[in-house]
């Protein structure tokens, strides 16, 4: 994707931590890239850049606003349009991952042509996808799966790719969410494209491998949410993992965007994911859990995956807070010389 960088990372006026994680994942991920975020009086909400308006992020460089929030629908406010206007009329460019395209909005392709900025679209699937097949494929894919939607897919797999990239394996780190393809630069936005397509969608994103290197799929949604179960299992059939980490988030009490619902237990969801994924991949393997123990002190949050360890017999880490190398070494096995503790 050719979009200019260094970015502004626009958090509005959100008041929910979850919805400013797409830029949250690229001030973690990509932050020589991040000037500084955009946040409105009424947003409490802070990534530790430094807080910027527009002419003055452009001043220090930034060349694209990105609209680091998500919310229900993928919708673009009012507020946020008339913030967009005014970001280009400052001089940056426009990128975003709503559902809403920047481009379906009049006032803001009548601003970006008024001013000579351009929009960026990040959930625009490309063309030509076809109808998965099923069929085996040669090649090591890792895919990571979740109990809930924002348990940390993204991250784990991230993670991993840096892991595997300090042992010096082969990977690629394949991108299926309006985040992960900001970061990556590259990708497949998964739940913008047409349901019949999604297995090949990611056949395509993750096709045949010869090196011995090791396809990272970052998961989407989870099996167990209603709202988007149908993404989460066209993502296990296409990607014919020989691998998955199941992300979870222990604090979580109900499901992302539900009311009543709580998240499934954590050994009936292992058991559904690999009955899932062996339509396609009959030897795949559950080879770690994933926490995000984010809102868990030092000692609570080795105490459980401790705990989860040794419930589920599978190697348990916070892949940001502790590394993911028991993950790797269940996987590759452990490096020669080095003492795990």
């Amino acid at each position: 994707m050719m979009i200019a960088t260094p970015y502004l990372l626009y958090l509005g006026n959100s008041t929910d931590p979850y919805a400013i994680k797409t830029a949250r994942g690229l001030a973690v991920f990509r932050p020589e890239q991040c000037v500084a975020e955009y946040r409105s009086d009424e947003c409490p909400l802070t990534l530790g850049l430094p807080r910027m308006n527009f002419a003055e992020a452009v001043a220090k460089g930034a060349r694209t606003m990105v609209l680091g929030i998500v919310n229900s629908g993928g919708t673009l406010e009012k507020t946020v349009i008339e913030d967009a206007i005014k970001a280009m009329e400052a001089g940056l460019d426009l990128a975003s991952g709503l559902h809403r395209r920047l481009k379906d909005e009049p006032r803001l392709v009548e601003a970006a042509q008024r001013t000579g900025r351009l929009l960026h679209d990040v959930r625009d699937p490309p063309e030509g996808l076809m109808v998965g097949t099923g069929d085996p494929r040669p090649g090591n894919r890792l895919l990571t799966v979740g109990t809930d939607c924002s348990s940390g897919k993204m991250y784990t797999t991230l993670a991993l790719q840096r892991g595997m990239d300090a042992r010096g394996i082969a990977c690629d780190f394949r991108a299926t969410g309006q985040t992960g393809i900001l970061v990556a630069g590259a990708g497949i936005p998964l739940d913008a494209v047409v349901a019949d397509f999604i297995s090949g969608a990611i056949e395509q994103l993750a096709p045949a491998r010869h090196d011995g290197g090791w396809d990272l799929i970052e998961g989407q949604g989870s099996l167990f949410h209603p709202s988007f179960a149908g993404v989460s299992t066209g993502l296990l059939h296409g990607a014919q993992p020989a691998a998955l980490v199941m992300c979870h988030d222990p604090t979580r009490r109900v499901m992302r965007g539900l009311t009543h619902r709580a998240p499934p237990d954590l050994a009936e969801c292992i058991a559904a994911n690999l009955a899932t994924a062996r339509l396609t991949s009959p030897d795949v393997r559950m080879i770690g859990i994933a926490l995000n123990t984010s809102s868990l002190d030092q000692n609570e949050a080795i105490a459980l995956c401790l705990r989860l360890q040794d419930e589920h017999g599978l190697p348990c880490t916070d892949p940001h807070r502790m590394g993911v190398e028991p993950i790797l070494d269940a996987l590759l096995g452990p490096v020669e010389g080095v003492a795990r503790a």
